[in-house]
């Protein structure tokens, strides 16, 4: 079980590259096949929410043939799939269509190791677990900061995609071979999706699962790039270096997170303070003035390291959630999670106003969609019923 969740670790280290990386190369990729902010938008924005679609299937997936021939068969044909398709485009509606296929493969890596989480672990340590896994995952953010910069200025974007396919595949063909599913759950048989919304408890998390993920999944994967460069005039390695900083943040709020329910007997609350202070962070980046690229990516960080509650909020949710629905708990709230952030993305490709002066005046729509969902979760959230395990 240890091989084959390490490889699972691995499968969402590769998920959170591809999540990201189009962040560092929206240069090349502008130069070299016409793809602009907006194209890019909608491509990241197709990831998350074809990710998020395919939650559903991956839910009753994981409940009925377990997770590993959900996690392999997807990653190969998805994960390697589309990074060929990336490798060779032509046409930013290729790279959109490569995204897609990314989502797919990504799509039941993380929820597979939770399901065995919450299927063979205590119920106590799921938060921990489920941290430290987003926490090592999130090393994905890193290798799609500088590393990607490095490996495309020196053998090329296409060659790095062509390699990355490799990789995925041979991935895929790991879990594959190395994963075990749990034993069958004992109490409780089938079920669907729709038991899930019968639970009163779920629907007062379920807000703060749509919003909670968005603000720092966006910015990190997509418009920090540009927001330095317009702002700022900042060129690739300085985009890199602020990117890789919030990065960094994201895994240091992501270990956070995992132990603090059993340290401060709360799991409300923690989700609660640090989601306020991502908020924060969203608020001071529409408000203030520009204060230069290290200050304005400290903002950036600080945004990263409190929202990186998503862990907690699973756990929280998944308190509520029979054994036998398992599966499609988590994938129910990673959907509703991950779709959120792909259709903020689209969303906010076309609140982006080029040209407009000053030009982070250009950026504020997008900061203000982020902070408004967050803000509205937040208030609903309030009401929600605490349970610690």
């Amino acid at each position: 079980m240890r091989i084959g969740l390490a490889l699972l670790c691995f499968a969402y280290v590769l998920s959170q590259f591809y999540r990201t990386f189009l962040a560092v190369l929206t240069g090349p990729l502008a130069e070299d096949i016409g793809a602009g902010p907006e194209d890019l938008a909608l491509a990241s924005g197709l990831w998350f929410l074809v990710f998020a679609a395919m939650q559903v299937p991956v839910g009753s997936a994981l409940d009925r043939v377990g997770p590993r021939r959900t996690a392999s068969v997807l990653l190969l044909v998805g994960g390697g799939g589309g990074a060929l398709v990336f490798a060779v485009a032509q046409a930013p509606w290729h790279v959109s269509l490569a995204m897609a296929l990314l989502g797919v493969g990504c799509a039941p890596v993380l929820m597979a190791a939770y399901y065995i989480f919450a299927r063979v672990y205590p119920p106590a340590l799921f938060a921990s677990l489920a941290a430290a896994v987003l926490g090592i995952g999130t090393l994905g953010n890193l290798f799609a900061a500088m590393p990607v910069t490095a490996a495309a200025e020196t053998i090329g974007w296409r060659a790095t995609m062509w390699v990355l396919a490799a990789v995925s595949a041979l991935t895929a063909l790991g879990i594959g071979v190395l994963v075990k599913d749990p034993p069958p759950a004992q109490q409780g048989t089938g079920g669907s999706f729709l038991d899930l919304f019968r639970i009163p408890a779920l629907w007062l998390v379920f807000p703060i699962a749509i919003a909670n993920y968005a603000p720092a999944a966006g910015v990190r994967g997509l418009w920090i790039g540009p927001y330095l460069r317009e702002t700022y005039g900042a060129d690739p390695a300085t985009v890199g270096w602020a990117a890789t900083a919030m990065g960094l943040a994201m895994i240091a709020g992501s270990f956070a997170y995992g132990p603090a329910d059993r340290w401060f007997g709360t799991r409300k609350w923690v989700i609660f303070t640090g989601n306020a202070g991502a908020l924060l962070a969203l608020v001071a980046l529409i408000l203030l003035p520009p204060m230069g690229v290290w200050a304005t990516t400290a903002l950036f960080a600080l945004l990263g390291l409190c929202a990186a509650s998503y862990p907690l909020v699973m756990a929280h949710g998944r308190a509520f959630v029979p054994d036998h629905l398992a599966g499609r708990g988590v994938a129910l709230l990673n959907l509703l999670a991950i779709g959120t952030v792909g259709l903020t993305q689209v969303a906010s490709g076309r609140l982006y106003s080029p040209g407009i002066t000053p030009p982070e005046a250009a950026f504020q729509p997008v900061l203000l969609l982020y902070a408004g969902l967050l803000a509205l979760a937040l208030a609903i959230y309030l009401l929600a019923r605490d349970r610690t395990d």
